[in-house]
């Protein structure tokens, strides 16, 4: 599953973050990990742009970001279960 397809308010945990080898790929997975988003990190969707406008995206229990759609196609996720 990835991160774009998690509902509002449902949680999981990062598993990986698909890139190709290139420059700009290397570069997307160096972001995101600045932000925060590494294997084994939680995440959960708190809100979400109409239009398909960017995710509101809490990762870990603290930090809060938005990211585009099309980036959160390739964070692969594991939904916890409620």
């Amino acid at each position: 599953m990835t991160l774009k397809e998690l509902r509002k308010g449902q949680m999981a945990k990062v598993q990986e973050v698909l890139t190709d080898n290139t420059d700009i790929g290397n570069g997307f997975k160096t972001r995101l990990e600045a932000m925060g988003i590494v294997p084994g990190k939680p995440v959960q969707v708190m809100r979400s742009a109409w239009l398909g406008g960017p995710l509101a995206v809490r990762v870990g229990s603290t930090t809060e970001i938005a990211i585009r759609r099309s980036e959160a196609e390739l964070v692969m996720v594991e939904p916890k279960l409620s």
